[in-house]
């Protein structure tokens, strides 16, 4: 099985549907000549030319509404924003026409689109491009969101984005566009909706959302070598639709549950998913759904600061142990 970027492995699943479909095409600012801020999209307008891989003015409204229309008269658009915190700037046809049209038109007309973020903290890019808003997207109904934190999994949803006939918010976070992982050749579409238990345990589940989901594979090794704690990892992959039945069975097995995020704490996936735990399993938990989260604050610029203010292996940690105290 060969081994690649992650970058490398979006890369991969756009030319694979570029070829597939023609009526897949790519938007955005500077993906073509420049070949992408993070290179997704390197060598992609050489190969299939400025129709299918179009340069786009830096106004991200205008390029999600185009994207819109395009998906509405049958067209496939994936369109690339250059950070999520930009994708602020088209919120409008982000909810009230590309999450919203499908319903308001009776489901006469489809809006088959990806809309492609990264984002994220670690670069020392300030506030303005280093936020994570997965709760925010989460919020909104007629929107799926997938939030893949390996190779291979970016591969395989990016292309049941693109195939899916609703819009899909793929959020990639910035950090992981370097890491290496193994990527099956000839690898068909991924299912929304499918957990992934990336390590097995009977103490705690642990729930990892994005680069999260290394962060809490890394500290559910140390809870095992240095406290003798078993966690159970489980990376959700997508969050619209959500793979709610592994995470309740995960937690009726270990009878704790930990939610980490890089986003804010407050209306958070770590407060969603924490609600769902304490409805659907309260009777088998033997302490609070703990979270760990991003401080409550706008992304620092300076590198301690920005170091301090997202979650690392040494928090999870502390936050597993904590659910064994007594209460």
């Amino acid at each position: 099985m060969p081994t690649m970027r992650y970058r490398e492995a979006l890369n991969q699943a756009l030319r694979e549907e570029l070829e597939a479909d023609e009526n897949v095409f790519l938007m955005g600012e500077d993906i073509g000549v420049f070949q992408g801020a993070f290179k997704v999209t390197a060598g992609l307008l050489q190969e299939f030319g400025e129709k299918r891989v179009r340069d786009t003015p830096i106004s991200e409204n205008s390029i999600v509404g185009a994207g819109v229309g395009a998906a509405m008269l049958g067209l496939r658009p994936v369109v690339e924003l250059m950070t999520v915190n930009f994708a602020l700037l088209a919120l409008d046809q982000i909810i009230n026409s590309a999450a919203s049209i499908r319903y308001m038109f009776g489901a006469q007309v489809k809006v088959p689109m990806v809309i492609r973020m990264p984002g994220g903290a670690g670069h020392q890019l300030g506030p303005t491009h280093s936020h994570n808003f997965e709760a925010m997207f989460l919020h909104i109904p007629g929107l799926l969101v997938a939030v893949p934190s390996t190779a291979a999994d970016a591969k395989a949803l990016l292309k049941a984005a693109i195939r899916d006939d609703n819009p899909v918010i793929f959020l990639e976070h910035e950090w992981l566009y370097g890491q290496r992982g193994e990527v099956p050749e000839n690898g068909g579409p991924g299912r929304f909706g499918e957990a992934a238990i990336r390590r097995e345990g009977s103490d705690v589940t642990i729930v990892g959302i994005s680069r999260m989901a290394i962060t809490a594979q890394r500290a559910a090794e140390t809870l095992s070598k240095e406290h003798d704690i078993e966690a159970e990892v489980i990376d959700p992959r997508t969050l619209r639709p959500l793979d709610l039945d592994t995470i309740i069975e995960s937690v009726q097995k270990t009878n704790r549950a930990i939610i980490v995020e890089e986003g804010w704490p407050h209306g958070g996936v770590g407060a969603n998913l924490a609600a769902l735990i304490q409805e659907q399993a309260f009777d088998y938990l033997d302490a609070p759904v703990g979270r760990v989260a991003a401080a409550d604050v706008p992304m620092p610029y300076s590198k301690p600061l920005e170091q301090a203010a997202f979650p690392h292996e040494e928090h999870v940690v502390h936050a597993a142990i904590a659910t064994f105290r007594d209460i």
